[in-house]
């Protein structure tokens, strides 16, 4: 299993708390919010993580060489911000595998990925995650129509209930075409929003443990919980 993690965000909502690192490295119950991310691939059984680094990269590169894992570790430098669409085209020049799993350095979202992997369709472009929301209004939302198809993402407004994008993306390599896309580029809206009208995408929804710490509120729940989780 090959995962690449985008972690080169400047974290500008959560200056207000943590500053002069990148987002990945937020300090969270004692560690870099990272390495939370990391020994969960861990659990997860990956071989391959590879990283997309921009921002201050040389604190995640110095953090990375003091650390071990069970799977190979790998990174990229953008020395220029290429958008996500740009980090993830650079990263996959050093993935093998035919299905790749992406994932956000500042969002935790706790999916079996084995599960994951075998519900993809093979004539699919990429599958997403999903989590189940309730009362929300600070993400898009995702309409899923038959077969787990992925029909619309629709603009940040209060909903009742719906689901979110879990910012977890399992790339089909056999079908993707991200080669004809510019060196920079947003995965989000030049990729996932077209391919979704063309009936491209699937949707892999899991109603499992879910945080994004971009902003300050989320970031404190974030010490909470994974106090909780280190010490429950």
């Amino acid at each position: 299993m090959e995962c690449i993690i985008l972690a080169g965000g400047l974290g500008t909502r959560l200056s207000s708390v943590v500053s002069d690192v990148p987002k990945c490295m937020a300090p969270v119950a004692g560690v870099p919010f990272l390495e939370h991310v990391l020994r969960y691939l861990e659990a997860q059984f990956a071989d391959h993580v590879i990283l997309s680094l921009g921002y201050k990269s040389e604190a995640v590169i110095e953090y990375l060489r003091q650390k071990a894992f069970t799977f190979k570790v790998s990174w990229v430098l953008e020395a220029e911000p290429l958008g996500t669409g740009g980090g993830i085209r650079r990263a996959l020049m050093k993935s093998k595998e035919q299905q790749v799993f992406i994932l956000n350095g500042d969002t935790f979202f706790e999916v079996d990925l084995s599960a994951m992997g075998a519900a993809l369709d093979p004539g699919a472009k990429a599958l997403l995650a999903l989590k189940p929301m309730k009362a929300y209004d600070r993400y898009g939302s995702v309409r899923l129509g038959e077969d787990n198809r992925v029909i619309a993402f629709e603009e940040k407004q209060y909903r009742d209930e719906g689901l979110i994008n879990g910012g977890i993306c399992l790339l089909n390599k056999a079908r993707e075409n991200l080669s004809a896309f510019p060196e920079k580029f947003s995965f989000e809206k030049e990729f996932l929003e077209p391919e979704a009208a063309r009936g491209g995408l699937q949707g892999f929804v899991s109603d499992t443990y879910f945080i994004d710490i971009g902003i300050p509120e989320d970031y404190h729940r974030a010490q909470t919980d994974f106090d909780k989780k280190n010490n429950g």
